[in-house]
């Protein structure tokens, strides 16, 4: 079983129920999303969502590092350099890999998702669609897309612009990690509970009384309970510290004058000049057509942001930024990403528009 890429399991509830638990089970590789992990996630929620004697689904990642880091963009890389199939490869991870995502956002009974340590882009996916996303002292969340040429995807079109202000735009433009109590205070989480409670909380879950009845009251009683337990150990808020100079920074009339005023902040605060140096070193690319997908799905509804995302994901498939960006961090490594412009200014209108033809 230990083999396997993603375990899954059912654990015995009040009342007859049962609680189906899914394991993402890559943790040497922080629980990279592959195609395969996709595709029996997906045919095990279907399953599981006609099992009537299944009252609730629990979401984790396997080892004490990470939840799911994101989508195994070696694979992704591979396909659009060496495989014979070209970008179809791609093209069917993101297709499946958006469909699960919105399967677990519709998904009619409860799901916990335990996001502890690294969350990142398709983690954050699986993380955003759950009707209970649990964080930890440890959780690291993060977009981090505009490092890699590509885009925060995964339905961050839609959860990005329902952040107050510009934060949502701030935090692809920078790729920011954000710790628990940054998560719940954009809406990226619900609760706070301590990583040591994680099997007390299953098993309070399944013992709860209100279960067979109603399943979405007994999840929230426990992780209310267990939240209240945790205060103690728990971060502040980064970002809800910093919300006016966040506002400060982005308050501009075009995205070139935005990252050209975070990537010169030049104060003592560390938070900030890591969002600095990202803006100063990441895909212009990335962050034109992010401003722009974020302008153009501001009033969709999810699906439709998920068919555009779709749509634009295959488009960074082919145009070689995103093959890129995975070159220079994680194939040679040498952090030296060759941009096709390198700058904002610099960047031929063309280029962008030719992403959302």
């Amino acid at each position: 079983m230990s083999e396997q890429a993603i375990l899954f399991d059912e654990k015995a509830a009040a009342g007859g129920k049962r609680i189906g638990v899914a394991t993402l089970n890559q943790p040497k590789a922080l629980n990279s999303l592959s195609l395969p992990m996709i595709r029996a996630l997906e045919d095990q929620l279907d399953q599981w969502v006609k099992d009537d004697g299944i009252a609730a689904v629990w979401l984790e990642g396997a080892g004490d590092k990470a939840f799911c880091a994101g989508g195994d963009i070696v694979s992704l890389y591979r396909s659009m350099t060496e495989g014979a199939s070209g970008p179809d490869e791609g093209v069917a991870f993101f297709t499946e890999e958006y469909a699960l995502d919105y399967q677990i956002h519709t998904f009619p009974k409860p799901v916990v998702a335990w996001g502890h340590g690294f969350v990142m882009g398709g983690g954050v996916g699986l993380l955003a669609g759950a009707s209970h996303r649990v964080v930890t002292e440890q959780s690291r969340v993060a977009m981090p897309e505009v490092t890699i040429g590509l885009y925060p995807d995964v339905g961050a079109s839609w959860f990005l612009n329902h952040m107050p202000g510009h934060l949502g735009l701030f935090i692809g433009l920078t790729g920011v990690h954000l710790n628990a109590a940054d998560a719940c205070f954009l809406r990226m989480a619900d609760r706070r509970i301590a990583h040591d409670h994680k099997d007390a909380v299953l098993e309070a879950l399944a013992q709860a009384e209100q279960l067979p009845e109603s399943a979405e009251t007994a999840v929230n009683s426990v992780l209310r309970t267990f939240e209240r337990e945790s205060v103690a150990v728990m971060p502040t808020s980064a970002v809800r510290e910093r919300l006016d100079a966040i506002n400060a920074l982005m308050d501009a009339d075009d995205l070139v004058t935005q990252v050209r005023r975070i990537a010169d902040y030049d104060g003592d605060d560390v938070w900030l000049q890591k969002a600095a140096k990202v803006a100063k070193t990441g895909s212009p690319t990335t962050m034109a057509i992010l401003e722009r997908q974020l302008r153009e799905t501001r009033l969709d509804g999810l699906k439709a942001v998920f068919d555009k995302e779709l749509k634009l994901s295959t488009r960074c498939l082919e145009k070689g930024e995103f093959a890129e960006g995975i070159r220079a961090l994680l194939i040679d490594k040498d952090k030296q990403p060759r941009w096709r412009y390198p700058s904002l200014e610099s960047m031929d209108p063309a280029w962008v528009e030719s992403f959302f033809e």
